[in-house]
């Protein structure tokens, strides 16, 4: 079924307060997105951030963000009163998000919330807490025991809890009784307001495409938890870790620093970790996409101690196999590969193997020398086209990086006669396509600048910012992106 979407993040919607919220302007986007057309929503992963501010680096692989909890909604639950959230300085620009304010003042105005919340009996959050046990019991204690020792990392915690000695698990599980209902508090609420967002879409016809890393962060639950499902030596520290060579987007590489996972052990489990990571994000979302696929063929590891990508080695992954597992214990849910960067032969035999519909990228396409697999007419049907991802300029501000031939070949493809057509060029590109599903972001949507993209690779500051603004989304944008999209059966 021929399909097409919008990659928009649940951060940059519009929101007094500085960050987009599971509120009233997200099933105003959801709206939006019926009235032009739309069949999908995709979401970068929805994960707390850390530091760095990136949803790619998580305290955990299944908690959601609060920041994401819309203040408003809590109020009509009884559990805030206006005056104690309205009155905040959340940041004083409406297109970029302000970490540092929601870090210093939402948990404040959350555990206010939580305060009142305790005074009710609710049979949900027990049902909700029983079914999440699996990863809910771990992560709002490292939540509690990390809040305690003044937000540092569990490496840095002292030798008894940062091995998980059971007798301080136990103490601390006492002492922290109040703090851990806090965070399991937090994550009742987001998702309970998630689920809810997520109906709606479902009964308009939107589905939602989730994200979810192919790595997750050292200092997170999961490493805390798990350590012996990851490449750590005998002080728990990461022996080698994830990254990628260089390539279009660094010179350097990327250097994520994530821990790589100990495959030898996870086999031995039946995969048993990944089974309930990928059946808890087949049940949050109608489609997942899965970072860096390649990795499960062959992965890139880099001496823990570098400062940059460049000496890793390629190991092999589980391949195949693990994914044979997943679709029988969980029914062949609904994957996409991020199958971008360097591709081998291997790679490509396990993405067929899968069936899983890979990523064409339009901004890699128009290479004027020579030719290239992200060009349309070399498209099969089973692939998602992207006018760009989180980690790309925008159209508009990648223009201006190209070299003239390049754009003089772009301008040639798409049968434009000015740079200024190129931006709406590309985006009818992807819904011409043969590709079953196209994706644009929502940035380019609105043909925005270079300042106005979601990430650059490889720096740690200044990202995961941009947000639109209400005013923005306007009928005549949808109905000029329906007329596309119903043009080309979409």
């Amino acid at each position: 079924m021929r399909a097409s979407g919008v990659l928009m993040h649940i951060s940059s919607l519009p929101s007094s307060f500085r960050i987009g919220t599971m509120g009233k302007s997200a099933y105003e986007f959801v709206d939006f997105l019926k009235n032009s057309g739309q069949k999908l929503w995709q979401l970068l992963p929805i994960a707390p951030t850390s530091y760095g501010d990136s949803p790619y680096q998580s305290f955990s692989t299944y908690a959601g963000n609060p920041y994401f909890i819309d203040l408003d909604i809590l109020s009509d639950e009884n559990l805030l009163e206006k005056s104690e959230y309205e009155t905040i300085e959340w940041g004083d620009d409406e297109t970029n998000v302000d970490y540092g304010k929601l870090y210093e003042f939402r948990f404040h105005v959350l555990k206010m919330a939580f305060k009142r919340f305790c005074k009710a009996n609710d049979i949900e959050y027990e049902a909700y807490k029983q079914d999440n046990s699996f990863w809910l019991s771990d992560y709002a204690l490292y939540m509690a025991i990390k809040e305690e020792n003044g937000g540092i990392s569990w490496q840095e915690w002292d030798e008894a809890t940062k091995v998980r000695h059971i007798k301080v698990i136990d103490q601390k599980r006492a002492e922290l009784k109040d703090e851990i209902e806090f965070w399991s508090f937090v994550q009742y609420e987001f998702y309970k307001q998630y689920y809810k967002l997520k109906e709606y879409a479902n009964k308009n016809g939107i589905k939602i495409i989730g994200d979810i890393p192919i790595y997750v962060a050292l200092d997170s639950a999961d490493v805390w938890a798990n350590p012996e499902l990851f490449l750590l030596d005998e002080d728990l520290k990461p022996i080698e870790v994830a990254g990628c060579p260089p390539d279009y987007f660094s010179k350097t590489g990327q250097l994520w620093g994530n821990p790589l996972y100990n495959w030898d052990i996870m086999k031995k489990t039946g995969f048993d970790w990944w089974i309930k990571r990928v059946s808890a994000a087949a049940k949050t979302y109608d489609a997942v996409r899965i970072d860096h696929f390649r990795g499960f063929e062959s992965f890139y590891a880099v001496p823990a101690k570098d400062d940059t990508a460049e000496n890793g080695v390629w190991r092999k992954g589980p391949n195949l196999e693990l994914f044979e597992i997943i679709k029988k214990k969980l029914n062949n849910p609904n994957i996409i590969a991020e199958d971008l960067g360097y591709i081998t032969e291997p790679v490509k035999k396990l993405l067929e193997a899968t069936g899983y519909p890979g990523m064409k990228v339009l901004q890699f396409a128009f290479n004027s020398g020579e030719e290239s697999n992200y060009l349309p007419h070399n498209f099969n049907r089973n692939c998602i086209c992207y006018t760009g991802t989180h980690d790309n300029d925008t159209i508009l501000g990648w223009l201006d990086t190209i070299t003239t031939a390049d754009l003089d070949y772009l301008m040639k493809y798409l049968n434009v006669d000015s740079k200024a057509d190129c931006v709406y060029g590309l985006i009818r590109l992807a819904l011409a396509s043969a590709a079953d599903t196209a994706i644009t972001t929502m940035q380019d949507l609105l043909e925005l600048p270079t300042k106005c993209r979601m990430n650059i690779p490889s720096t740690a500051q200044g990202n995961w910012r941009w947000r639109a603004t209400k005013s923005q989304f306007t009928n005549e944008l949808s109905e000029k992106v329906y007329a596309l999209t119903k043009l080309y059966w979409r």
